[in-house]
């Protein structure tokens, strides 16, 4: 039986900003606001919730980037302190925008396809009572 859904990679659908599923809707209905649903295959985006995990790696990833050659050029070509501020703040907010929306847009498709949640309490077997060597809670 073949599965209704021919769906891409995370990674593809993450770079295109695409639909985990189908991989052919959009997923943004704004700069970064998700959709409430695909407009091709009606998967519903309400699992979607990265939270500040884009922000994170964008910030991070492109800190380290953009202070390398930044610290590189600095040495080597000697600019007036001026040019290296205007350069290197124009760098890090244009590379973080840049990257910010596949970013989102991947881990999206990294919950769906891990059927991402919220976190559970494991449950404690019958009556409430903890497994063995279970840590209770009760005080």
């Amino acid at each position: 039986m073949a599965a209704p859904f021919d769906s891409p990679s995370t990674l593809s659908a993450g770079l295109r900003c695409r639909c985990p599923r189908c991989g052919k809707g959009k997923l943004f209905t704004g700069f970064l606001r998700i959709a409430k649903r695909c407009g091709e295959c009606g998967l519903d985006y309400g699992f979607a919730d990265p939270a500040d995990g884009p922000a994170f790696f964008v910030m991070s990833g492109v800190g380290i980037v953009v202070t390398a050659l930044w610290a590189w050029w600095a040495v080597a070509m000697d600019p007036p302190i001026w040019a290296q501020l205007l350069v290197a703040n124009v760098a890090v907010v244009g590379a973080c925008l840049i990257a910010l929306r596949p970013v989102k847009a991947w881990l999206v498709a990294e919950q769906y396809v891990h059927k991402a949640g919220e976190g559970e309490w494991a449950s404690h077997g019958a009556h409430g009572v903890p497994p063995k060597g279970y840590p209770s809670r009760r005080r």
